[in-house]
C-alpha cells in the first residue's frame, strides 16, 4: 500500500503490537491517537509521551527475571491488550501490552494532547484544556480519558478503548530520548534511555528537558 493510498484516521491492526521491537513502538506510538468511549462519549488524545519495558530482560519491568503473579500475567499475552495497574494506589497507568505471546513487553502512556472530548476531560479532571497538567503524567493522562482498573485486560481492538493513526507524525530532532522516570530501583537499566517524547509539547510530563 504507498502512504498516497492510506485512509486516515484507521485502527491501528493487530499486528502492529505484535512487533517484538518494544523500544520502536515506544516511539512510533508518539503521534498516534489514544481513544476510549465510555457510556457512549468519546475522548481521544494524542501520544506524546511514552516509556518502553523490555520484558524479562529490564530491571524496570514488572515481569523482571520471568516473574509472574496475578497482577502481571496480562504481560505475557500476545500484544494488543491493555495492562492497567494502580500506582501508590493513587493513579492509574495504562500500558500496551506488545510482542508475541510469552514476551512481556509494554509501552507506558505517559502524556497526551488532548483532541477531542475536551469538555469531558476538563470535568473529569476538574481543571480547564489551557492546564497542561489535565492530561501530563501517565495518572493524569489515563484519568482525562476515563481509564480505570476496569480496563485493565481490553482488548485494543474493541470499542472501548484503542489506538488511531491519523496521519501524524514527527521529524527525528523533535523525538528526545532520555531516562525513564521514577526507576532508580532498576540500577544500571535506569539509565536506559527508553522514555520518548515531543520536544517543545507543553502538555509533556516533567522533566522535559534534556
Amino acid at each position: 500500500m504507498s502512504a498516497s493510498s492510506i485512509k486516515y484516521p484507521y485502527k491501528l491492526p493487530y499486528a502492529y503490537y505484535l512487533n517484538k521491537d518494544v523500544i520502536f513502538l515506544a516511539k512510533d506510538l508518539l503521534g498516534k491517537v489514544l481513544c476510549t468511549q465510555i457510556d457512549g462519549k468519546i475522548t481521544t488524545g494524542i501520544i506524546v509521551e511514552t516509556e518502553a519495558y523490555f520484558g524479562i530482560h529490564d530491571k524496570a519491568s514488572h515481569a523482571y527475571g520471568g516473574r509472574r503473579t496475578n497482577r502481571t500475567e496480562i504481560m505475557y499475552s500476545s500484544g494488543g491488550i491493555s495492562y492497567v495497574y494502580l500506582c501508590y494506589g493513587i493513579h492509574h497507568l495504562f500500558n500496551i501490552v506488545s510482542s508475541v505471546e510469552g514476551e512481556p513487553h509494554a509501552v507506558l502512556i505517559r502524556a497526551i494532547e488532548p483532541l477531542s472530548g475536551i469538555d469531558i476531560m476538563e470535568e473529569r479532571r476538574n481543571m480547564p484544556i489551557s492546564k497542561p497538567a489535565i492530561s501530563s503524567g501517565p495518572g493524569s493522562a489515563a484519568k482525562a480519558l476515563g481509564i480505570d482498573s476496569s480496563f485493565n485486560k481490553k482488548d485494543l481492538g474493541g470499542d472501548e478503548i484503542w489506538v488511531e493513526d491519523h496521519g501524524i507524525s514527527y521529524s527525528q530532532e523533535k523525538i528526545l530520548a532520555v531516562p525513564r522516570i521514577g526507576v532508580a530501583y532498576a540500577q544500571e537499566d535506569a539509565l536506559l534511555p527508553w522514555r520518548f517524547f515531543i520536544k517543545g509539547n507543553k502538555y509533556v510530563s516533567k522533566p522535559n528537558k534534556i
